[in-house]
């Protein structure tokens, strides 16, 4: 996705070889209409999946998900990282580390948002170690339900996310695969568009 790569490139902020800040379009501020673009990419790698609805996990996969499931037809919901009080009864929950953040959340659902025999697309703003979308797989697996696949926005392919959850079995699109987050800028697998 060349518009994508190129907002990586002129807006992303490289903090670290481990850390690429996209606040300005993805998740803080976010550019709406790269968003639907994004959605109509997912849309496209996913439209025979039988894909019932979306799943993410709060904050940054919010926007992402939000339109893919406007492009697809489907409803979506998103896990809480933070148990509200009207958040009460019948949850499903998991833990997930984040890297970013350094510490483990428990991130959780309403039952009745996640049904047996749906299939489920789960959507992330980044993929890198894993441990968010391992989060999400579970709560699926727990509503009886199946993950289709997992639409990312940007992986670090650097990192072991992808080829855990390939190893798992589960399908992978990624729509920018950073390679590396060497000398302040970020490159890309194979050097070209996905």
């Amino acid at each position: 996705m060349k518009r994508l790569h190129d907002m990586i490139n002129q807006e992303g902020i490289v903090l670290s070889d481990q850390v690429l800040k996209v606040d300005a379009f993805l998740n803080h501020q976010v550019d709406p209409t790269l968003m639907w673009e994004i959605a109509y990419e997912f849309m496209d790698r996913f439209q025979d999946a039988g894909i019932t609805r979306i799943l993410t996990i709060e904050a940054g996969g919010i926007a992402p998900a939000m339109m893919t499931a406007l492009r697809l037809g489907v409803p979506m919901v998103y896990a809480r990282k933070t148990k509200s009080v009207t958040l009460n009864e019948g949850t499903i929950s998991a833990e997930v580390f984040s890297f970013t953040k350094q510490q483990t959340s428990t991130i959780t659902v309403a039952e009745k948002y996640l049904q047996p025999g749906e299939r489920v697309l789960i959507i992330d703003d980044f993929l890198a170690n894993g441990e968010a979308a391992f989060g999400l797989a579970r709560l699926v697996e727990q509503a009886g339900a199946e993950v289709a696949g997992f639409g990312i926005v940007i992986e670090k392919s650097f990192q072991p996310g992808r080829q855990k959850l390939i190893d798992a079995g589960f399908r992978v699109e990624s729509l920018a695969r950073v390679e590396s987050l060497k000398d302040g800028k970020a490159t890309f697998v194979n050097s070209v568009t996905i």
